[in-house]
Parts: structure tokens; C-alpha cells; sequence
């Protein structure tokens, strides 16, 4: 897989898309949006279908993608819908990997772990984890990392092969970091670069770095670099660059992966500059340090290939 910028444009591995269709799978927050830190979620379309997602990466070619869940009303229905997706002629195959939703506090949870993990694109699970005392940034107001039946239901996802999407803030990594520890075969992705929230604290640069370097020291995580327009509405490559090349330092380009986080970061940017945007911060890379991070690595951790 290539990531060189040339005559066709850019081709990527896009590991952190979010598709749907509200019209047939049931999405609690998209059926009443408000306007959140992220952006108006009111301007959000009701239906962004593969068909979508490739209308907006015109002349940036997808050569792979990987859906991440959206917080449906049913896990499993969600799954299926994008089963369908993928195997229908006009969608290029997208996505061709699928992270699917479970609240790993149930006591039903490993049961919808073994039917979602028959389904065949879906590579893991994802969890939404993120409290904060700001209810502006608190998604859940519940501290799953330290509850006994969550951490049980977390173990199952080594043996069903899956990994775990990992969302949290940075003053969250010390509880999540025994976590990590326990479940050493299941790989963690970390998604939005450590979603660093705190920017107007002094303190909140060197918490955030603190915590990507925590996580960093465990072999079994990675990092999307990614969401970074939730947070940086009037964004530019310069005002990227400083939190990219740090997750990159932190992890180092074999850990890390290029993400575009659409629709969502639709509400601020195209996805023709997003990517350009990330390529042009690793310009200065090897030729294999730039097709890692813009598609090689997504392929491995995945397992796309």
C-alpha cells in the first residue's frame, strides 16, 4: 500500500470512520442532536453510507477503512447493517473492518461478544470510557475502569481475537494503565491521540504527554491519530503539527495511524485537506515511516490484510 502523493491523489487506510443510517438502525443521540464541544451535531446527516464517505475523499483514494461504533440502540443490529454495507456491490467493500459497541458491565456481555465476533469484518469492541468533571466533555459519568464485571467481560476479548478501542482522557490513564497489564494479549487502540480536552490548564500539556508516554510503555497499544478538529474548529496544519509529531514521539511511527474521525470532523474540515494536512506534517518522514502511518499500520493492527 502506498502513501505517496501523486498524480491519483492520495491513497490511505482510513482505520476510524463512523457510517450509518438512522433510518434503519437506531441512534439515541442522532435522533435528538445538540450542539456538543465537537460541533453542531444538529448538521450531521441522518444517512452517511459508504457511498458518502467516498463522495467526500474525492481525489484521496480509500483503498481500506475501518467503522467504528457509533453508540446505537443495538449493538449487534448496528454490526449487521454493516456487514451488508461491505458486501454490497456499489460500497467498494467498505468498511473492511468493523469495531463494534458493548457495555462490557453487563452481565449479558460476553454472550453479545460471541455473536459479534462471528460476524466476519468486525476486528473488536469499542467502549466509550470518557468522565470528566466538565459536563461539557463527560460522555458516561460512570468509572468503568475500576468496576469488577467490566474488567471480567474485558478479558474475553483476547480469547475471541478482538482488540479495544480505547477512549478515555488523559487523567483517566492511570486507572486504565493495571488495566493494560492484565490483558496483555489484547491489543488497545487509543483513539484521538489521548483526546487531550484540558488545553485552557497550564497543567493539561504535561498531563496529556504524561499519559500518551504511559500508555506508549506497553507494547500491547497504539494510537489513531485523529479527532483532532473536535477540539481545534479553526485548525490548520501548524496547529496540528505540535500534537501529531508529539503522539509520534511518544509511540513512534510503527504504533501509530492516520485517521479522519468523518463525519464528525466533516463538521470543520474536508477530507481532501484532513489527509493532506497529515501528510504534509510527515513529509520530513521515510518513505516507510509515511506509508506506515498513512495506511501500513492500519492494515497490521486491524488485520486488513
Amino acid at each position: 500500500m502506498s502513501g505517496a502523493i501523486g498524480t491519483d491523489g492520495l491513497r490511505v487506510v482510513d482505520p476510524h470512520v463512523h457510517l450509518w443510517d438512522s433510518t434503519r438502525i437506531e441512534y439515541p443521540w442522532l435522533a435528538n442532536p445538540q450542539p456538543a464541544y465537537s460541533g453542531d451535531n444538529r448538521l450531521l446527516p441522518r444517512i452517511y453510507d459508504a457511498a458518502a464517505l467516498l463522495a467526500d475523499a474525492g481525489d484521496v483514494q480509500i483503498f481500506k477503512s475501518v467503522n467504528v461504533e457509533a453508540n446505537p440502540a443495538d449493538a449487534l443490529a448496528e454490526v449487521r447493517w454493516l456487514q451488508e454495507c461491505a458486501d454490497a456491490a456499489g460500497g467498494g467493500g467498505h468498511p473492511h473492518g468493523i469495531v463494534g459497541c458493548a457495555d462490557l458491565s453487563l452481565p449479558e456481555a460476553p454472550a453479545l461478544l460471541e455473536r459479534l465476533a462471528a460476524c466476519r469484518r468486525v476486528r473488536g469492541i469499542r467502549q466509550i470510557l470518557n468522565v470528566h468533571s466538565d459536563p461539557r466533555f463527560d460522555y458516561v459519568g460512570r468509572h468503568f475502569l475500576g468496576e469488577s464485571l467490566w474488567r471480567q467481560n474485558l478479558r474475553r476479548l483476547s480469547q475471541l481475537g478482538l482488540s479495544f478501542d480505547l477512549q478515555l482522557y488523559p487523567a483517566q490513564v492511570p486507572d486504565a494503565l493495571p488495566v493494560l497489564d492484565e490483558n496483555a494479549d489484547t491489543c488497545f487502540i487509543l483513539n484521538h491521540a489521548g483526546m487531550f480536552v484540558d488545553r485552557d490548564r497550564v497543567s493539561g500539556w504535561r498531563q496529556w504527554r504524561c499519559a500518551l508516554r504511559a500508555l506508549a510503555a506497553r507494547d500491547n497499544t497504539a494510537v489513531k491519530l485523529s479527532g483532532f478538529a473536535m477540539f481545534d474548529h479553526h485548525w490548520s496544519i501548524e496547529s496540528f503539527r505540535p500534537y501529531v509529531l508529539e503522539a509520534i514521539d511518544a509511540f513512534g511511527p510503527r504504533r501509530c495511524m492516520f485517521a479522519s474521525n468523518f463525519p464528525i470532523d466533516r463538521l470543520h474540515a474536508r477530507y481532501t485537506d484532513l489527509w493532506r494536512a497529515y501528510a504534509g506534517i510527515v513529509a520530513g518522514a521515510t518513505t516507510s515511516e509515511r506509508e506506515d502511518l498513512l495506511g501500513g499500520n492500519a492494515l497490521r493492527y486491524y488485520r486488513l490484510e
